[in-house]
């Protein structure tokens, strides 16, 4: 049987790269990889990335340009979401102020019926979710 394979790397579409990646560099903690540029960044995680030498590294971040970017429309409308970040946290709003103070905003929608999740919008405007861990 065939090993299954690991998730290298998770890519968002955006329109500007750098900005992008420096704004889940700030939340996350993460570092951005040598060479990242206008048209495509990435993001480290701590221990590293997956490769040959660490396949049992972990997920990498990446951010590609866009020309035509169209942010997506949530819960619904003409450009819906594709998929989203869930980041979790022990404590929503004593992780808040970071991601604001980062480039994030709150969402006018918020879902969670008992606090367990906040949605966010990144500076691109892709929701992303604090959850309660």
């Amino acid at each position: 049987m065939a090993p299954h394979p690991i998730l290298d790397l998770v890519v968002l579409d955006c329109p500007d790269p750098m900005r992008l990646a420096l704004f889940y560099a700030d939340v996350l903690g993460w570092d951005l990889e040598s060479g990242s540029d206008a048209d495509w960044a990435t993001l480290v995680p701590p221990g590293g990335g997956v490769s040959p030498e660490r396949p049992d590294g972990r997920t990498t971040l990446a951010f590609q340009r866009i020309d035509d970017w169209v942010a997506p429309t949530w819960p619904g409308g003409a450009h819906p979401q594709q998929f989203h970040l869930d980041l979790s946290v022990q404590d929503i709003d004593a992780a808040e102020p970071a991601v604001l103070a980062a480039g994030a905003s709150v969402h006018a929608e918020q879902p969670s019926s008992d606090g367990g999740f906040r949605v966010y919008l990144d500076p691109a405007g892709h929701p992303f979710c604090l959850v309660r861990g």
